[in-house]
């Protein structure tokens, strides 16, 4: 039994769409979770600026004794992830690899669309999986930078995120894709439009979920479970905080009686 806590970080609150699935499947692991609050979006962001970001937050997650870290942003996934396994002595998960693995398993008509940040999509990381795995796949891609904002402001259900959905994703619509990989984790928090644009018919690749079941398997692998009966610690932390930020949280953990701590790490 191994009761150190798993670290999760995203740029802001989407990576708390993969802190829910983990918690969802290991309900005993402690886990710490931190969001970059001041300097969301990375997606806008140089490589070296996001990298050196993530190090930062990887550095203070090490500090809290954390047994396996889980980049929950797809673009600290798709530009600083390698950089990060070869720099520092931890089991450190993406979360781009499981959700194509996701995505191959579901779609039918072998045609898959592929969304997120501006630098996600630049890095072509998804298409060049899809690809490998496939090569007659059809892939559309687009990047949706507004996406980001509008989760981060609360505003999933308004008719500002509507409208945004339908001028980045017409066309991705009009080429009849049946999956749907939301490539950033903040993008889950935009399912229900996501789904009433799509009317059902497009399956939506949550990577949160895939990376809980590797996370399981990893840590089950390790011998580093925490088996205990009772459930785990949850500590938030953010490097800045408003009421905003806050419904957020409260919103997609669906925990009312939880406030995150603010660290600076500049």
């Amino acid at each position: 039994m191994d009761n150190r806590p798993i670290g999760v970080f995203d740029s802001g609150v989407g990576g708390l769409t993969v802190l829910r699935e983990i918690r969802k499947l290991l309900p005993d692991e402690n886990l710490i979770y931190f969001g970059d609050t001041a300097r969301v979006p990375y997606g806008t962001k140089s490589k070296r600026t996001i990298t050196a970001f993530a190090g930062q937050i990887v550095e203070f997650l090490l500090k809290k004794n954390v047994k396996l870290i889980v980049a929950a942003c797809n673009t600290v996934s798709s530009n600083s992830l390698s950089y990060l396994k070869q720099h520092y002595p931890i089991p450190i998960i993406g979360v781009i690899e499981p959700g194509v693995e996701l995505a191959l398993k579901l779609t039918k008509n072998r045609h898959i669309g592929v969304i997120g940040t501006q630098s996600t999509i630049n890095s072509k990381r998804y298409k060049i999986l899809l690809l490998k795995s496939d090569k007659k796949l059809k892939i559309s891609e687009k990047a949706c930078p507004l996406f980001v904002p509008i989760a981060e402001e609360g505003l999933a259900g308004s008719a500002i995120a509507e409208m945004a959905i339908k001028n980045y994703l017409t066309k991705i619509k009009a080429k009849k894709i049946d999956t749907l990989i939301l490539g950033c984790t903040h993008y889950p928090l935009l399912e229900k439009p996501l789904e009433k644009f799509f009317s059902k018919k497009v399956h939506l690749v949550n990577s949160g979920y895939a990376v809980s079941i590797i996370v399981k398997q990893l840590l089950s692998n390790k011998g580093l479970l925490n088996k205990r009966s009772r459930a785990g610690k949850i500590s938030l932390f953010v490097s800045d905080l408003n009421e905003t930020v806050l419904n957020v949280v409260k919103h997609t953990l669906e925990l009312k009686q939880i406030r995150p701590k603010i660290i600076s790490l500049d």
